[in-house]
């Protein structure tokens, strides 16, 4: 890595995200279709049949491209779309950041959902998102953000430090100890079936 590839942002960047969509105009976002949610959703056969009905787009966001430093904040929104696979709403994928200690911040600026989170010593939290509210999710928790509309998209604007990364994988081998699922109408939180494997 160069030093060059480590300087901090020296100039102001400004970036117009419609308020109305969560989209951001001339940027592109990182687009996730249902398919490349294989092995999160705890019903892996209504997982097959709603990719085979249509492999719709579930979720995507904004990467905006910070050096990756601590002195640096990473941002963007993210939009979670209405739908369900079997009892389960449409999700992220979820994930710890790489430097495990480093929070994130959420504000919902429309739609409706959960924040669900889970440390590494299965401690499980769930805060609700609705329009103007935050959610600060604590370091060395997971987190996953899942639309509990029906009709209308979770669109969420998020800050974290730079140097924070991903770990996806973690998630992606067990997935979370608790899913959300639909009960009489109700968002319900249950053991995940492939935690007891």
């Amino acid at each position: 890595m160069s030093i060059a590839s480590l300087t901090p942002t020296t100039r102001s960047v400004a970036t117009q995200f419609d308020l109305s969509t969560g989209l951001a105009a001339g940027t592109a976002s990182l687009r996730r279709p249902l398919s490349a949610m294989a092995g999160m959703y705890a019903d892996a056969e209504a997982f097959a049949v709603a990719v085979a009905v249509e492999d719709v787009l579930s979720y995507e966001f904004y990467d905006m491209g910070v050096p990756s430093l601590e002195t640096e904040i990473a941002y963007g929104t993210s939009v979670t779309y209405p739908g369900r696979v079997g009892d389960e709403y449409f999700m992220t994928k979820g994930h710890f950041h790489t430097r495990l200690e480093a929070a994130e911040i959420y504000l919902c600026l429309s739609g409706e959902g959960l924040m669900l989170m889970e440390s590494p010593e299965g401690d499980v939290q769930v805060e609700e998102f609705r329009a103007g509210r935050s959610v600060y999710v604590p370091g060395r928790y997971a987190h996953r953000s899942i639309n509990t509309s029906a009709t209308e998209p979770l669109i969420t604007f998020f800050a974290f430090p730079g140097d924070a990364g991903h770990d996806y994988g973690t998630i992606e081998t067990k997935g979370f100890r608790k899913i959300v699922v639909e009960r009489d109408g109700v968002p319900t939180l249950q053991d995940n079936p492939r935690w007891q494997s």
